[in-house]
């Protein structure tokens, strides 16, 4: 899936004593902010929402990719002779 950038403001003097307090917890700022984005988005997209746009997703990941093309078929010089 597809990945979006969000940006909040915040307090910088808030921000740097979260920081700092969870570095000594060993937690991890995005990894919770994204834990609070996904119970938001649990909490609010209706099930049937959530549902189709998994199935997007999951039929986006079996389609097979398109094959590149060949390389073009280089004459070797005797065979412009013929």
């Amino acid at each position: 899936m597809k990945k979006s950038t969000l940006q909040i403001s915040f307090d910088s003097e808030k921000l740097g004593a979260l920081k700092q307090y969870m570095s000594k917890k060993e937690a991890s700022l995005e990894t919770e902010l994204d834990d609070v984005m996904q119970k938001l988005y649990e909490k609010y997209v209706p099930a049937t929402v959530r549902e189709y746009i998994e199935s997007r997703d999951s039929e986006e990941k079996e389609k097979p990719k398109k094959p590149s093309r060949p390389a073009p078929i280089q004459k070797k010089p005797e065979d412009n002779e013929k």
